[in-house]
Formats: structure tokens, C-alpha cells, sequence
């Protein structure tokens, strides 16, 4: 599989998520500069997270604008899968391509730490390796992770099972409390009512590995491979 990973000024995964692909999983991957504008033999694209544009005026505001998102929305429209990490998710959002926004989080602070999340929807190509109900150990590292939309977008979603991750207690329980950022219905990865497109806050590419003390982030990408009938 050829994987592109979009690079943003500010973009500080990229690397990583090409790690994963390319050394975890032996895919072919591609860095994307920002200012391309074609994303030909590619088959799933990576918007990974970072602080693309130095977030000066809003996370995501600046890079939705970029050269490289006109073919990446075209490449959605057209069924590509592409997946949003963090301020990936958050440029999703800005651009359109997946709905609502996001705010600070409820603390005001940087969150940096793991986090539980449960798989709501295990019917999609980004988490059809995991069970209903299974709780993931993923780290978050963002500022800016509160998600919100309006409560007629947030029924549709519900109603189409768009909400993929929510956090979570260890034991899978969605409360307040294991709610890290103030999210909306503790929402912590959603995709697009056409399944192809998920943005997802906390970041599987930091936890794919033994070596990281944690692989549940694996199961994600290993999720797309399988979708896309690829051997590892």
C-alpha cells in the first residue's frame, strides 16, 4: 500500500506516523509538502499532528487553505481513506471534510498524557481489527482537543454511528470524569457518514510498538490494511 503523509510547517508526527507505516508495517510511504497539489498512486492519505502554520490564528484555520488539501478532498470524495491525528483531525474539521469544531480544552492547559478510549464502532475500516466495546490506551498531546457541534449534527451522528472513540474509565466506562478536554459526549474520534474519513484526537502512532510499552495504537493502522486487503 502507498501511504501519503501531508507535511505542514509545524507538522511534528510526520515522522512518526511514517515510522509506523513504513518500518512497523512495511508500507511504501510518501512525505506530501503542503504546497503539492496531486496525490496520484496514492492509496490512504495521513494528516498528522503537529501545529501546522504555528496555530496563529486557529488550529487547523491556516491549513485547510494549503495547495494539498484540494486533492485531498477530492481524494475523500472519490472514497480515499484519510486519517486526521490531532491537528490532523483539527484541519479536517476546518476544511469540512468531517463536521464540528474544535475549542480549548475545558482546563485551559496542554494536556500531554494516556488516555482510555472505547471503540464505539468497530464496523469501519479504521477499527475493524478491534472488538465492540474495547478499550484502548492511546496518549493525547493537544491544547485544543474540546470537540463540539450543534445537538442536530450530534443526533445524525449518533444516529449513524459517526462516533467511532470516546474516552473512557480502564474499565470502558464514558463519564465525566475520564474525559480529558471537555469533549461533547466525550467524543475522541469520529468519521464521515461515508465511513472514509476519520479524525481522531489522541495519537495511535505513539503507542504501535512493543518498545513504546504499547501497541493499542497499532490496531488502527493494522485496521486500514485490512480493509484495504493488505498482507503484513
Amino acid at each position: 500500500m502507498n501511504v501519503g503523509v501531508i507535511v505542514f510547517p509545524g507538522s511534528n508526527c510526520d515522522h512518526d506516523c511514517r515510522h509506523v507505516f513504513q518500518d512497523v508495517l512495511g508500507q511504501s510511504v510518501r512525505m506530501i509538502w503542503h504546497k503539492e497539489t496531486s496525490l496520484a498512486g496514492i492509496d490512504a492519505v495521513i494528516l498528522p499532528g503537529g501545529f501546522s502554520y504555528g496555530d496563529y490564528l486557529r488550529t487547523g484555520a491556516i491549513a485547510r487553505f494549503s495547495p494539498v488539501m484540494g486533492a485531498v478532498k477530492a481524494f475523500a470524495k472519490d472514497g480515499g481513506a484519510v486519517i486526521g491525528i490531532c491537528n490532523g483531525f483539527q484541519i479536517l474539521l476546518e476544511a469540512g471534510l468531517l463536521p464540528g469544531a474544535m475549542l480549548r480544552n475545558r482546563s485551559l492547559h496542554f494536556i500531554c498524557k494516556d488516555v482510555h478510549v472505547k471503540v464505539e464502532n468497530a464496523a469501519t475500516a479504521f477499527t475493524e481489527a478491534c472488538e465492540s466495546g474495547q478499550v484502548l490506551k492511546i496518549p493525547v498531546a493537544h491544547a485544543d482537543g474540546n470537540y463540539y457541534t450543534d445537538p442536530v449534527t450530534l443526533a445524525a451522528m449518533q444516529a449513524n454511528a459517526q462516533i467511532v472513540l470516546r474516552y473512557c474509565t480502564p474499565e470502558g466506562k464514558v463519564t465525566p470524569e475520564a474525559n480529558p478536554n471537555g469533549s461533547l459526549d466525550n467524543i475522541a474520534g469520529i468519521i464521515n457518514p461515508e465511513g472514509n474519513v476519520l479524525g481522531m484526537m489522541p495519537h495511535p502512532e505513539r503507542c504501535a510498538e512493543d518498545v513504546l510499552g504499547n501497541r493499542d495504537g497499532k490496531l488502527i493502522f493494522l485496521s486500514l490494511l485490512k480493509a484495504m486487503k493488505v498482507k503484513v
